[in-house]
């Protein structure tokens, strides 16, 4: 309902924006120009950020994230033998996370293969790769936040 309500919101001012582009005023055109230009560049950032992120993505920037992860999960697994069994749970609980973000990275890459060939990207994989983004930057969260306890004496 809440999103429907603001469709129609959007709809009601681009329809003023236009009447006044070509019914209004001279101020009123030059308002609606002015503002049509602005809504113009924010669409050309916005596709241009799309294009940054697939950059990233397809040159390994998660993949990086999750090997210094990996590399910090075996160094406290080497000194395990000073850490408590809750500390132990929760590697193991993000060693598994960690694994499932891997999988869902080399399924977006092979979706993103298939996709390049036909020249699309949906709008689909956008938002899984903001999830995806959201989820690592979560587990960086949670794995700074074990590194942290496993430090205390």
């Amino acid at each position: 309902m809440f999103g429907f309500l603001i469709k129609i919101g959007l709809l009601l001012v681009v329809a003023v924006l236009a009447y006044n582009y070509f019914f209004g005023s001279a101020e009123e055109k030059a308002q609606s120009s002015k503002v049509f230009g602005q809504v113009k560049e924010v669409a050309v950032s916005v596709g241009e950020l799309a294009v940054s992120e697939k950059d990233r993505f397809n040159a390994g920037k998660y993949d990086d994230a999750l090997e210094k992860l990996g590399g910090a999960y075996k160094a406290l697994r080497e000194g395990a033998g000073k850490l408590d069994k809750s500390v132990l749970a929760r590697l193991g609980e993000l060693e598994r996370r960690k694994a499932a973000l891997k999988k869902e990275v080399e399924a977006m890459r092979k979706i993103e293969a298939e996709g390049a060939a036909a020249g699309e990207e949906s709008a689909r994989q956008a938002q899984r790769k903001a999830a995806l983004r959201q989820q690592l930057e979560a587990l960086q969260r949670d794995s700074d936040a074990l590194v942290q306890e496993a430090r205390k004496p």
